[in-house]
């Protein structure tokens, strides 16, 4: 996805407009756009499952169609049988590419997910290893006086 899109599904002074000219408007369009900069991160998935799912339609309406091209009943032969066959055997080559890179299609965004979670989770490290050393109490205080030092902040009287 371009991230130095104008229209991006995140909260952006262009979005942000939009939505409000949209329920200014017709308050549909501004629940539209609304929808759009909560989920339309969401819409690559959802497409490429749409996309998919239409092919595998319409490859069995193919399927079906070229069942009744052998059977004389459609206008796919052209009555040379030599180019029909080299015709067939060359779709067969081309669907079988295409289920490889559909297939690498999906390994990739699986291996793209996967660094995502994977940067996710070491900036999400960083910033507990951050937030723990910020948050430790000092181990000197305690020791020299025999008491637990006080933190500021943890009683309301306190302050």
């Amino acid at each position: 996805m371009n991230t130095t899109a104008l229209i991006r599904p995140a909260w952006t002074p262009a979005t942000i407009a939009l939505m409000v000219i949209g329920f200014m408007v017709f308050w549909p369009l501004g629940f539209a756009m609304l929808a759009y900069i909560i989920w339309g991160d969401r819409l690559d998935g959802f497409k490429r499952d749409v996309n998919r799912a239409t092919d595998g339609i319409f490859a069995g309406c193919r399927r079906g169609s070229d069942k009744a091209a052998r059977w004389g009943h459609g206008s796919a032969r052209t009555g040379n049988v030599a180019f029909d066959d080299w015709r067939e055997k060359e779709l067969e080559r081309l669907a079988e590419e295409r289920r490889k890179l559909d297939e690498m299609l999906t390994e990739f965004d699986d291996y793209a997910r996967e660094l995502r979670r994977a940067k996710d989770q070491d900036e999400f490290d960083r910033f507990m290893a951050n937030r723990n050393k910020s948050t430790a109490p000092t181990t000197t205080a305690s020791k020299t006086t025999g008491t637990t030092p006080k933190r500021k902040g943890s009683n309301l009287l306190d302050d």
